[in-house]
């Protein structure tokens, strides 16, 4: 992968990464448009680097929201910032036991099955239709909705299927107000993301043996950048119900997906 790829597919994780649309679809389509033959485990350490990169863009944009739930932690007080934090550890449960569970079976989805992928974006645009026809609300995300938000998030894991998306129109969908969902859902990612990538560094399974560490640090840079720029972006979109356009771009791509995954 050059350098040029790198850019790219960076960019394409740090846009889509925050809008609904699917970031690992999108690298999918990119990886097969732009002819990326590496091999999966490769494929998948790239993907890897960009996400770690947007987890760390949203650190930057909700930094004041990060550091007043340490704070509120280090209390040992059972206080607002505590409870978001148990509830953000709720929401980590299903994608953690999927993800440990079938991790080999989902690394496999990420070999440039573009046909799927079009079928998942089909999925998330009428998830997407859906939450944008819910009223908005000013109720606060509850324990039990954070549970079945990460289950969104788990189910998410399917390239094609966006977490953004998913976790957002589902908080939605359960009467929650559309901007602390959107908060909830960028926040969320954070420590799995994280405990994904010290799981995998500690256990071996990521190979750097023939990595290319120019392509992967470029394209971690150009993913940090988008996605801090895409998270500010999306937080106003939510904001202000604009959630169909997104779905139509989803139905739009997915189709497209589909229709030329079955000519090849």
């Amino acid at each position: 992968m050059d350098i040029i790829d790198s850019i790219l597919l960076g960019v394409v994780q740090g846009l889509t990464e925050f809008l609904p649309v699917s970031s690992s679809g999108h690298l999918e389509l990119g990886k097969a448009i732009l002819g990326d033959e590496s091999i999966p485990e490769e494929s998948l350490l790239f993907t890897v680097v960009l996400h770690f990169a947007t987890a760390l863009s949203t650190i930057v944009v909700f930094r004041k929201d990060v550091w007043e739930i340490i704070k509120g932690v280090l209390k040992f007080k059972w206080n607002d910032d505590l409870k978001f934090a148990a509830k953000i550890a709720i929401s980590m449960v299903p994608a953690a036991v999927i993800g440990f569970t079938y991790e080999s079976e989902l690394a496999e989805l990420f070999g440039g099955n573009i046909k799927m992928v079009g079928f998942m974006l089909i999925i998330t645009a009428l998830l997407l239709y859906l939450a944008d026809k819910a009223q908005n609300t000013d109720k606060d995300i509850s324990f039990k909705n954070a549970f079945v938000i990460g289950f969104a998030q788990a189910i998410a894991m399917l390239p094609g299927i966006s977490r953004s998306g998913a976790t957002i129109s589902t908080s939605v969908l359960l009467g929650n107000d559309k901007t602390k969902a959107a908060r909830f859902s960028f926040l969320m990612v954070v420590p799995l993301i994280f405990g994904k990538i010290a799981k995998d560094i500690l256990s071996g399974e990521l190979s750097y043996d023939s990595a290319n560490m120019s392509s992967l640090s470029i394209g971690f840079i150009a993913a940090f950048i988008s996605g801090i720029l895409a998270c500010t972006w999306m937080i106003r979109l939510v904001k202000n119900s604009k959630l169909i356009y997104f779905a139509i771009y989803c139905l739009i791509v997915g189709l497209i997906a589909i229709a030329v995954a079955s000519m090849s």
